[in-house]
């Protein structure tokens, strides 16, 4: 092992451990609204009702793909990412920030859509929201306090 592979594995980067964690949460919501659309399934909404208005609207798919299957790829690609980052790839690092700034967006977007399109909000989807907005405040901080550190 070079002197480099060896430096890499000994200093773990918790901020992106922890994101590969919270990415998790994402990943399991989605794959949950995957499941539930494909299979034709009702929703339980308890703390908000809305959740079958946000998901039968036709934004709720790209195709004949389910927004939420996109989202899940997508939560399983920042833990993958996260994971590599811990150990100080530079290049892996800047991947997942180019991914979850697209994430942010489309989150922005997806919340707009809820509360001046379809006029109501998913709890799930919210989750998601509240997922990706914690991912990207995590990473892209832990680079902020580094470029001042």
């Amino acid at each position: 092992m070079t002197q480099t592979n060896s430096l890499r594995s000994s200093t773990l980067s918790w901020p992106y451990l922890i994101a590969a964690l919270v990415s998790l949460i994402g990943l399991g919501d989605a794959i949950y609204l995957t499941v539930q659309h494909i299979t034709g399934a009702s929703l339980r909404c308890t703390i908000i009702s809305g959740c079958s208005e946000v998901l039968s609207s036709p934004y709720a798919q790209v195709g004949a793909v389910p927004l939420a299957a996109i989202g899940a790829a997508a939560y399983f690609v920042v833990f993958s990412l996260a994971v590599l980052a811990a150990f100080n790839y530079p290049f892996v690092k800047l991947l997942l920030k180019i991914l979850l700034g697209l994430m942010f967006l489309t989150t922005l977007w997806l919340l707009y859509l809820q509360a001046f399109v379809i006029h109501h909000f998913c709890q799930y989807c919210l989750l998601s929201a509240a997922v990706t907005t914690a991912l990207t405040l995590i990473v892209f901080l832990s680079s902020l306090r580094k470029m001042t550190a």
